[in-house]
């Protein structure tokens, strides 16, 4: 009886030594010694209202892109609101320097005609950006960024998309430089706009 009582307590002091070992371990780990991130971003060319665009083409300025769809009911209106209000808050002598891309992840329903109309309610300089299901996923995973459909039986909709929500601010060379949360303050891009714009003169 008394064996078998001690038998679980034994196994918790085991499991414990072996969990503060590795709590251990990782405190003390430096930071040179941790994996590299991947490198992520690139240049890419997909399908606008008025033909191809590449994001080479918005060389010299910083570009905020966000990857969504126009039937989104809720965060894709929140970035580009947030977009819209940072790029018209910006003084006058920046604005032109920034620019915004819409990409969407539902190329059945998101023509390009569709897309601009959606984008120009937001703000001019944001371009929206479709493709073939090939194209897309390219640049969802050049990105880091992700989709994926979801049936909604008895919805007139058909099906939802589940996708990340980010702000990704790509430079004057067309380098990846942050993200920024969809839900981020116009603030909070107006300052990461302009410290990349600051940087890049």
């Amino acid at each position: 009886m008394k064996k078998n009582a001690l038998t679980p307590l034994c196994g918790l002091i085991i499991i414990t030594f072996l969990l503060l070992i590795g709590l251990g371990t990782f405190l003390f780990i430096k930071p040179s010694n941790l994996p590299k991130a991947i490198n992520l971003g690139g240049d890419f060319t997909l399908q606008s209202a008025d033909g191809p665009v590449s994001l080479s083409d918005y060389q010299g300025k910083v570009v905020a892109m966000y990857i969504g769809y126009t039937s989104c009911p809720d965060v894709c209106l929140t970035a580009l609101a947030i977009m819209r209000q940072a790029f018209i808050s910006l003084p006058e002598k920046q604005q032109p320097y920034v620019a915004g891309l819409f990409i969407s992840v539902d190329p059945e329903r998101d023509t390009p005609k569709k897309l601009k109309t959606y984008t120009q309610f937001f703000h001019p300089a944001i371009t929206g950006l479709t493709g073939s299901k090939e194209e897309i996923d390219a640049v969802v995973t050049q990105y880091g960024a992700f989709y994926r459909l979801v049936n909604m039986e008895g919805s007139a909709m058909g099906y939802a998309v589940d996708h990340s929500s980010r702000i990704y601010l790509i430079g004057p060379e067309g380098q990846l430089l942050q993200t920024v949360s969809h839900n981020a303050s116009p603030v909070e891009l107006i300052e990461a706009l302009q410290a990349i714009l600051s940087t890049s003169k």
